[in-house]
This record gives C-alpha cells, sequence and structure tokens, in this order.
C-alpha cells in the first residue's frame, strides 16, 4: 500500500510593518497609509496604528517573486501594486480584493504612475520598458521601448497625453502618447537618474540622481491658460521655432539647478497634492523640504535679490560707469521680472533627520490647518514615522513599530501549551499569539541568539552574543535578572527533559547545566526565578549546538572542527563521536525515541544517524546554503530543515525521501520551531518575518509530488523560453519604439489551446449536426443527441464561451498564438456574436486584432472576402450603436449632475478656485505698480545724480 502523509500549508505570516523593497503610500482620503510587507500589503490607520486590513495575493506561489516592489495610489479606492515576478494587480482598498492582475513585464516593476483622472496606469520595470494600461479596459495598450537600463521613475504631463520617464541609463525620455513615440531625450545626468516628478500646475519637472544638485526643468505649455514658464518662456521658444525645427519638440528645457546639501544619491522627490512642498529624499537618513513659491512670490524674490545685487554694484563701482550701471541694472530687472530662476521658486524650508536610514515616504494627501502638510516615512528597522511639518520646524507626531522586530529575527520558541511565542533579536525580545499573529509583550534586551520558555509559561530566558542570561518575566513584560554565564557568544540552548533546568553553550568552549531556582530578593515580597550553574563541561573547541536524548540519556554537542560529540548525561563521559560534514555542524537534533540524531551543517548537507552505534545511515544534499536549523516532529521520524537559501524541507527521516518544499521567506531562515503535537511550525527569517505553517487534513502522496516538481521545472524552462534570455537581443532604435503591450506566459498557452479545443469541438459538433439533418432527409433516424461537452451550448456559443474566459489582457497575446487556420474560422463566427449587444467591444477586438496580425493572408484569400465584407456592414453599425448609446448616457449623467448642482445649498462649489484666481490677479497689479513706483525713485535718483554732477562741472 502507497504510504500518504499529511500536507503543511502557509496559513499566515506576521512581523513586518514596512520592507524596504518597495515604496510607501498614503490612500485617496488619507487616513491610511499603505505599507509594502514581503508579498502583502498592509493598509496601516495612521491615527489608531493598527493594520486594519492586508492585501494578499491569491496566488500559490511564495518566496521573493512575489515581493511587493512598487505601490501607486489613485484618485479612487484603487490602488496598484507591481511586484517582483513583473505582475502589476489593481486592489479595491475598500473592498480588500484583487480587480486586475496584469502580467506583461519580464522584470521586476520599479515604477507606477496614475494620471490625474485615474483611468491610465504607466509601469516601468528592470526590462527597461514601459508599458501603458487602460484600467478601464483591463488591458495593455502598448510597450514603449528605448532606455539601455531600468527605469526608475515615471510622470504624466500635458493631462496625460504625455510621459516623462527617467532611468538608470542617465537620460530623462519624454514620450508622445498619442502617437507613442519618443519626443526628446534629455541629457545632463552625470549619473542614474532615480526619480522624476512635477508639480500639480505641470509648470516644473524636477529629477534626482547621485550628482550634488537637483535639477529643474521649465515644461512647454500646451494649454492657453498663463502661468510663470508660459510668461517666460513664450518669446524663447517661439524664437526658437522660428530658427530650428528641432525646438518644436522640446518639452523639458533646463530651467536651473540646486544644490543638495547631503552627498548621497537621492532616492525619491515629490511635491504635494498642492504643489506647494517638494521633498528630496536622500539615500540615507535625510530629506531636504522645499517650500514652492507662487509667480507673484518668486518676481517679489527676483526683484529683491536684484535690488541688493545693485547696491552692492553701486558701492564697490566708480562714479564715471554709474549711468552704464543703472542702464544695465534696469535691463537686468526687467529680465529679472520677466524670468526668476530657480532659487526665487524654490526655497530651503527645513531638513528633517530620522534616526535610521529612511525607506521611503509620501505626503499626506489631505493638509491639516494647523500645519503645511504631513509626511510618512518608512525606515529600514521595520518601523513607520509621521511627521507634521511646519514653517520653520518638523514634530514626530506618530511612530508606529510595536508589531514586529526592528532587525532580524533570531530564535523563536513555543510554550509547552503551544499558546505562546517568543522571539529575539538585536536588541528586544518580543512575545506573540502564534494562531492570531498578534504582539502580546516587547521587553527590552540584548541581542538574543536563543531563547527558552520555562514550563509553566511565566518566564522565558534568552541567552545573549555577550554571554549574558537573560529572565524574563513574561506576565509583567519585564527583565528580572541577568546572569553572567559564559565568556562568549552563547550559541544554542535546550531544557533538560525532566524540567529541572536546561543545558547552554557557547563559543568560550563551555557546555553549562543550569537548575531552576525560586528565591525571594531581599526587600521584596515576590519570590522570582533565578538559575544557577550546576556543572559544566570543557571543550576543545567553540560550541555551536547542543541536544539532549528524552530519555535524558546522552547528551550531543556540534564543535567547530565539525565533529558532533555524544555523551552521557549524567557521567559526562564520552560515548560516540560523528563525524564526515566538511564545515562545522550548525544544529542537530534527537528523535523521541532516542534511536535516531539528525545533524545540518554548513556544507549543505543533512546527516542521518544512529544513536546506538553513531554509524551514518545517510547524507542528503537538503539546500543550496547552509543548513541552519533541524527539528523532528514529535514522535515521529519525520523532520524539518531550513537554510539559508529561504526555504523550509520536509524529510522522511527512515525512507531517506524529501517530500515537501516550503517557500514563502524573502531572506534567509534564521530559526525554527515546532508545536508539541507537530500540528504546525513556526519559522523565524532575515526578511523579519515570522511564517507559520499549518498542517491540514489533506494527505499526498510521494510520486504525486516528484511529478509536481517535474511540471513545475518544465514550466520554468518554458518561461525561459519564452523570454529568450539567451536569444540574440534586439536591437532597439536611439528614438526608442513602441511593441505590444503583453508577453507569452503558461496562462496564454493554455488559454490558446482550450480556444483551439474549442474550435475542434464546435466544428465536429456542426459536421454531426449536418450529417443528422442529411440522413433525416432521407428517412427516419434516431433522435438527435447534443453533445455533452458542449454543455447543451451551439457551437457558436461554445466557442463565445471559451474566449470569453481569455482574461481581457491576455486575449492579444492568445489570439496571436492561433495559426491562420483558426483565426479564419473565428472570422465566420463572429455574425453571430456581433448581434449580442454586450459582446460588442469583445467582437470588435478579436477582429481588430486578427485583422492587423493576418492582414496579408486575409487579403489573399479568396474565402475571406465575404466573411470581412459581411463583418464590415454589421460591426460599424453595431460600434455605432453602443458608442451613441455610450453618449448618451454620459449626457445623461452631466445632465443629472448639473440639476444637482443646481438644486444644492452650496453653488459657488468653486469659490476656492476663483479666490485664488483673484488674488493671483491682485498680485500681479501689485508688482507693476510696484514696478512703477520703483522706475519713478530710479528717475528721481539719476536726475539728482545729474544735477550734481554737472554743479561739480561748473566749479
Amino acid at each position: 500500500m502507497v504510504k500518504a502523509y499529511q500536507r503543511y500549508d502557509a496559513a499566515t505570516s506576521f512581523g513586518v510593518i514596512s520592507s524596504v523593497d518597495s515604496n510607501i503610500a498614503y490612500d485617496s482620503t488619507g487616513k491610511y497609509v499603505l505599507a509594502p510587507a514581503l508579498e502583502k500589503v498592509g493598509i496601516w490607520h495612521v491615527r489608531q496604528g493598527v493594520c486594519s486590513k492586508t492585501l494578499t495575493p491569491s496566488s500559490s506561489r511564495g518566496g521573493p517573486s512575489l515581493a511587493v516592489t512598487s505601490i501607486a495610489s489613485s484618485a479612487s479606492s484603487l490602488v496598484a501594486v507591481g511586484y517582483a515576478d513583473g505582475s502589476i494587480r489593481i486592489w479595491d482598498t475598500e473592498k480588500g480584493t484583487c480587480e486586475v492582475n496584469f502580467n506583461s513585464h519580464k522584470g521586476a516593476v520599479t515604477a507606477l504612475r496614475y494620471n490625474k483622472v485615474g483611468s491610465m496606469l504607466a509601469s516601468g520595470s528592470k526590462d527597461n520598458d514601459i508599458i501603458l494600461w487602460d484600467v478601464v479596459g483591463e488591458s495593455g495598450l502598448f510597450r514603449l521601448r528605448g532606455h539601455r537600463d531600468q527605469v526608475t521613475d515615471l510622470v504624466f504631463l500635458d493631462g496625460g497625453k504625455k510621459l516623462v520617464s527617467s532611468s538608470k541609463d542617465k537620460f530623462l525620455r519624454v514620450w508622445d502618447l498619442e502617437t507613442q513615440h519618443c519626443m526628446q531625450i534629455v541629457s545632463g545626468h552625470h549619473s542614474e537618474v532615480w526619480s522624476v516628478d512635477t508639480d500639480p500646475e505641470e509648470r516644473y519637472v524636477v529629477t534626482g540622481s547621485a550628482d550634488q544638485e537637483l535639477r529643474f526643468y521649465a515644461v512647454k505649455e500646451y494649454s492657453s491658460n498663463g502661468s510663470l514658464v508660459s510668461d517666460s518662456n513664450a518669446n524663447e521658444i517661439k524664437a526658437s521655432e522660428e530658427h530650428s525645427t528641432e525646438n518644436k519638440w522640446e518639452i523639458l528645457k533646463l530651467f536651473g539647478e540646486i544644490q543638495r546639501q547631503t552627498k548621497d544619491r537621492v532616492a525619491r522627490v515629490r511635491f504635494n497634492v498642492s504643489g506647494k512642498l517638494l521633498a528630496c529624499q536622500m539615500a540615507g537618513k535625510t530629506i531636504e523640504i522645499f517650500r514652492v513659491l507662487d509667480e507673484a512670490e518668486a518676481k517679489q524674490k527676483a526683484k529683491r535679490r536684484l535690488r541688493r545685487k545693485e547696491k552692492k554694484s553701486s558701492k564697490v563701482g566708480d562714479e564715471n560707469s554709474t549711468a552704464n550701471g543703472e542702464a544695465s541694472a534696469k535691463i537686468e530687472l526687467a529680465d529679472a521680472v520677466s524670468s526668476p530662476t530657480v532659487l526665487d521658486v524654490f526655497k530651503l524650508l527645513q531638513v528633517i533627520r530620522a534616526g535610521r536610514k529612511i525607506s521611503s515616504f509620501s505626503f499626506c494627501p489631505t493638509a491639516p490647518k494647523e500645519s503645511l502638510g504631513t509626511l510618512a516615512l518608512s525606515l529600514n528597522n521595520n518601523s513607520l514615522e509621521f511627521y507634521s511639518l511646519k514653517s520653520s520646524e518638523n514634530a514626530k507626531t506618530v511612530t508606529i513599530e510595536h508589531q514586529g522586530h526592528r532587525s532580524d529575527v533570531r530564535s523563536v520558541t513555543l510554550s509547552e501549551d503551544n499558546t505562546l511565542l517568543m522571539s529575539t533579536s538585536h536588541s528586544e525580545v518580543k512575545i506573540w499569539n502564534p494562531s492570531t499573529g498578534s504582539c502580546l509583550r516587547t521587553i527590552d534586551s540584548g541581542y538574543g541568539l536563543c531563547s527558552l520558555i520555562v514550563p509553566q509559561n511565566k518566564y522565558g530566558i534568552v541567552g545573549t552574543k555577550s554571554g549574558v542570561l537573560e529572565i524574563i518575566d513574561i506576565g509583567s513584560a519585564t527583565k528580572v535578572e541577568e546572569v553572567k554565564a559564559h565568556g562568549g557568544t552563547i550559541w544554542s540552548i535546550t531544557p533538560i527533559p525532566n524540567d529541572s533546568g536546561f543545558v547552554t553553550v557557547s563559543a568560550d568552549h563551555e557546555v553549562k547545566f543550569w537548575e531552576y531556582q525560586v528565591k525571594q530578593k531581599s526587600g521584596k515580597a515576590t519570590k522570582k526565578l533565578t538559575v544557577s550553574n550546576v556543572k559544566s563541561m570543557k571543550m576543545n573547541d567553540d560550541v555551536l549546538a547542543v541536544a539532549i536524548s528524552p530519555d535524558a540519556k546522552h547528551i550531543a554537542v556540534a564543535l567547530l572542527d565539525s565533529t558532533v560529540k555524544v555523551f552521557y548525561m549524567d557521567s559526562l563521559k564520552f560515548y560516540l563521536s560523528l563525524y564526515g560534514h566538511k564545515l562545522p555542524v550548525m544544529c542537530i537534533d534527537i528523535s523521541s525515541d532516542g534511536e535516531l540524531i539528525v545533524t545540518g551543517s554548513q556544507d549543505k548537507n543533512l546527516k542521518i544517524w544512529g544513536l546506538d552505534f553513531g554509524d551514518c545511515h545517510k547524507s542528503i544534499f537538503a539546500h543550496g546554503d547552509s543548513v541552519m536549523g533541524v527539528k523532528f516532529v514529535r514522535n515521529t521520524h519525520y523532520l524539518f530543515s531550513i537554510g539559508k537559501d529561504r526555504l523550509v524541507k520536509y524529510w522522511d527521516a527512515d525512507k531517506f525521501e524529501h517530500l515537501l518544499t516550503l517557500e514563502g521567506h524573502h531572506a534567509e531562515i534564521w530559526c525554527l520551531a515546532i508545536s508539541n503535537r507537530g500540528d504546525f511550525l513556526v519559522t523565524g527569517s532575515h526578511d523579519r518575518s515570522m511564517r507559520r505553517w499549518d498542517r491540514s487534513e489533506e494527505p499526498f502522496f510521494l510520486e504525486e509530488e516528484k511529478e509536481k516538481r517535474l511540471e513545475e521545472l518544465f514550466e520554468s524552462e518554458i518561461d525561459n523560453a519564452a523570454d529568450d534570455r539567451h536569444g540574440p537581443m534586439e536591437e532597439i532604435p536611439e528614438e526608442g519604439v513602441a511593441a505590444l503591450a503583453g508577453k507569452k506566459t503558461i496562462d496564454v498557452l493554455s488559454a490558446a489551446d482550450s480556444i483551439i479545443d474549442a474550435l475542434e469541438v464546435a466544428e465536429d459538433e456542426t459536421k454531426r449536426h449536418a450529417a443528422y439533418e442529411e440522413e433525416k432527409t432521407k428517412g427516419k433516424v434516431p433522435e438527435y443527441l447534443p453533445n455533452a461537452v458542449m454543455f447543451g451550448l451551439s457551437p457558436s456559443e461554445y466557442v463565445l464561451r471559451a474566449i470569453s474566459n481569455v482574461r481581457t489582457n491576455d486575449l492579444e497575446q492568445t489570439l496571436l498564438a492561433l495559426p491562420f487556420s483558426d483565426s479564419l474560422k473565428f472570422l465566420c463566427y463572429m455574425k453571430d456574436w456581433s448581434l449580442i449587444p454586450e459582446k460588442v467591444e469583445l467582437v470588435s477586438r478579436i477582429a481588430t486584432i486578427i485583422l492587423q496580425t493576418h492582414h496579408n493572408q486575409l487579403v489573399t484569400t479568396p474565402s475571406a472576402r465575404p466573411i470581412l465584407s459581411v463583418l464590415r456592414d454589421i460591426l460599424y453599425s453595431e460600434i455605432k450603436a453602443c458608442k451613441d448609446t455610450i453618449g448618451f448616457n454620459l449626457a445623461a449623467m452631466d445632465h443629472v449632475k448639473q440639476m444637482m448642482d443646481a438644486r444644492s445649498d452650496a453653488p459657488f462649489k468653486d469659490a476656492k478656485a476663483k479666490l485664488l484666481e483673484i488674488r493671483s490677479q491682485q498680485a500681479k497689479r501689485m508688482a507693476s505698480r510696484g514696478d512703477t513706483k520703483m522706475e519713478k525713485k530710479r528717475k528721481k535718483k539719476q536726475k539728482k545724480l545729474e544735477e550734481g554732477q554737472h554743479g561739480h562741472a561748473l566749479f
């Protein structure tokens, strides 16, 4: 009989507040912050400091391929999230569901940006490509290719008609999205361009790189409304267009540069929603905040700067050149008033200095009344900080850090009843509820490398890097006592089976045995737990791991010399030496019946030994990197192993078979703990997460798992072949090209196969029905039985059902995979489909793709002409009717909106915008009056000066 095993599946992960691979973003309301948490996105309520919702992808694949790499929030409740495998998911934050899934990039998504309306999404990737997505139509529009290195940032211009992209190839590119070509290539940066952004009015574009300055570009105006840039540069643009035909494509013109305060490279630049603040994040601990002055303020500042310059020149200038200086000053004044410099528009307001390195930041879309704005920071120590920006200072308002460790999780241990989980890291110990993943206690401590929960769950013991044993009271979340136990790092701690004490091993070559004692300290009423050293054993090398047999008969210790020594527990006499590993053994464990001992080493091997004679039963090449932990499931010979290759593996130690591989961690796994009943295990990792894996009731068989692993290997080879990574690279012209948005995936090939099968079944059914009708005319025949495979549908409906099941984004690539003969069959069915009103859009897309793909063959195929003629007449009228219906509905909604506005109690909804417009006009008038007053003063001063010179000449 074939043996069945019980499967372990990923249940939950906890401990990560914000990972460093992606940016954070506010939602459209400003109440929540979206923070990346490895493959998930946590939605944190800012005021309450709790994670209200989690966006978790439903894909079965785990590990680094699904790590979140980019987040973009739209004006609605939709949020776009890019992943390391090149996929993009659009989530509804209110429902917590994934609405759309795009998968066309061949590398990790590095940049996402919505247009202002939120109907279009641009994505950049490590594959150097930019893809434009239709969010409403749930499909990819086209791919823009031209950058020679990964795309780092994107921003829309001209109401979504233009796109500016930055890349590590040191260039900016301006793309015309209507004609799908590169209009302008902006050079000048000496290193990789890491970020680009524009203000809401689209007057300036700012870029950040590793250069010592921020670069600002003036945007060429497309609309008729006036602005600072359009007024200042209109004459220059007109003049340049007369002299050069190239400048009509010049969208961005260098406006100026501002020297940065620090030498770190720029990681991110962003304007706030109002456009009055600009934040520049460095790849360190600082963010520089600039204030953006409006047109009137900038002109006033330019005039003040010119006055100071004039006074300075008048002091150092001699009397003979005064008149010339006055004339030139007037000219400079006129120039300055008409075209302020970048220093007149952008003023450094303050510098935010965080305690740790900043991963990313985000402006709150809603500004509070008492401050200029609110800034959210994600730090590389797994925490979020919120700052309130004021005119001259900033204040930290909220910090979210309780729900996770600041550094690696170095040890995890479960209590006897499995109700508590204790984890240690660089500076603190945390107590968790392993079933819910909620943090119950946080206690400051040293660098804990191993831990133990004392029976009855009242105390915990932590072994630290400094050689100190820390006794922690779990109930009161306090450190009771520190015992200087070893002269070196305590590497491992294990309890003695009779619950009387525990054993520690250290880098000081000692193995120490400890006993629990409850004592009452002087001056205190309550009794506290303490420990005392009973005996010790000196070894010849550093001791890295220890294990005690369940009957407390033997103790095994792993040494730095790659051997494992086994001693009698009572007399500490030598019993066995296990040697065979080529590198030091990092972990050991003994089975519940005391028959087997398993060792894991830095040589990536597991070795299973017999504890009776010390013979090696099997040596298994287990992991792709060092094995960091092994544990037997209690009362079985099944064991789990973890390694630096980010994998958890499940083994049968009797048959020496690999049963399961559990993927999910994004970095090295340091520790694991298994429950007493073996129903779940917990692992801790360098990615600061803890993951729980639950044993399910679903059985699995070894042969099936082997076949599944072979299929996954085959699919990965198909992915590599589709990507054609080893084939010749296509030469991309300097000005860039447009290409198809989709890519071939396993889903696309499966969809194409299903469509071909549906066409064959429908064709066979059509022939069978025709044969039946022919037989029916000749005489009596049995009753016609429909095909059960077609679910009672007609051939046309069955094929339509198959094509409707294809995802909208994959439709183009699926139809491209079909041969011409099958595409011709599709055209035959479209006559019936086009008469269904809700399928008109789908039929139009299919017809367009087939015509574009097989145009030459269709033109030269006589049998296709009647079909195309019929489709031309039907589709045109159906599309026109659909367009008229949509137009009518839009006009009706606009009319209803106008009626609601007319009935509203607040008819002056645009009063704020009008008030701002009136104020800007008043500021312009004030500036012009100031100019006339200044001119009068200058004339008066010049007249006095001339009279003085004339009197001097008379004498």
